[in-house]
């Protein structure tokens, strides 16, 4: 096991039409890792990610499981490929299932199941067209929260990821989103962008879709990380399992504390992170959390090769 090494998750965002096509033509694991999801989900999920409609891969109850299957069968590659171990996990937002899965805390089958759920339950609590979210960029994270205060007028609306110095992701009621852009852009913000997404994800909007998912999370058979894991609301590493059941449910509608997390990992010794999951957008922004750091993805076999060789 590599101290210095950590695996990151990717979440929502991260999917695209044909993701991790080139692992699947060259390995059977992926496409095993795959099927098995299927047979959990009642659906072709390879067919899904590869053929589309890019519409069905977008609603938030199938991208949930397809980030996190191609997430895992990435993992399992990189440990049938005998890459080094690493010593921490962590994963963004959605991406923290992944990560418990690579930990061996919770089993692959149930996690696929359970965060199909999940995506139901988030798009069940703020009906499509009802909620926003919307990226803020260069500006502080304390004019971030003072425009929202400002904003929100008795409505919801919150900064929600803090993903990097000066990238915060705000969201909440559509209207209240939009008053909030508005204010983020008085503030002297460089850009204000609202999202293509259809759930107004880690706001207090998501409390209903938490307590109905409270049931599910009790009813799984959670094992100790094997990995220590860093979690997303506290930005600190948490073995108890009760601490981590708690947190995975108050994540749907706590922020992402990203930037803190990333810095936590460097205080323990972290000198490279492995982006583990289709795309590269972790290793943007990790690059921004701490400077320095090396980041290395595993999106395509050329990167993972990349990866392989440089963290022997």
């Amino acid at each position: 096991m590599s101290a210095s090494l950590a695996f990151v998750f990717p979440g929502q965002g991260s999917q695209s039409l044909g993701m991790l096509a080139e692992h699947g033509a060259g390995s059977s694991l992926v496409l095993d890792t795959f099927s098995e999801a299927s047979a959990a989900l009642g659906y072709d999920l390879w067919a899904l990610t590869q053929q589309g409609p890019e519409t069905a891969l977008n609603q938030t109850d199938k991208t949930q499981p397809a980030i996190l299957t191609a997430s895992v069968a990435l993992w399992r590659l990189w440990l049938a490929e005998q890459g080094a171990e690493p010593a921490f996990v962590a994963g963004h937002s959605l991406g923290e299932y992944s990560a418990l899965v690579a930990a061996g805390s919770l089993p692959f089958a149930a996690a696929v199941k359970l965060v199909e759920l999940r995506g139901q339950l988030m798009q069940q609590a703020v009906p499509a067209g009802q909620g926003g979210m919307a990226a803020i960029l260069g500006l502080e994270d304390a004019d971030v929260r003072a425009a929202c205060d400002e904003a929100a007028q008795g409505e919801v609306v919150s900064a929600v990821n803090y993903n990097a110095p000066g990238q915060v992701v705000i969201a909440g009621s559509a209207a209240a989103v939009e008053r909030a852009i508005e204010g983020c852009k008085a503030r002297g913000a460089k850009r204000a962008m609202p999202l293509p997404v259809s759930v107004p994800s880690h706001c207090a909007l998501m409390r209903p879709a938490a307590e109905r998912f409270a049931e599910a999370v009790t009813a799984i058979d959670w094992q100790q990380p094997k990995i220590a894991l860093v979690q997303n609301t506290s930005a600190a590493v948490v073995s108890d399992l009760d601490t981590l059941k708690q947190d995975l449910l108050a994540q749907l509608y706590s922020p992402v504390r990203w930037v803190e997390s990333m810095v936590a990992l460097s205080a323990r010794g972290v000198t490279d992170l492995v982006e583990c999951g289709p795309g590269k957008v972790l290793s943007g922004l990790n690059k921004r959390c701490v400077k320095g750091i090396g980041t290395h993805n595993l999106d395509t076999p050329e990167a993972f090769s990349a990866a392989r060789a440089a963290l022997v």
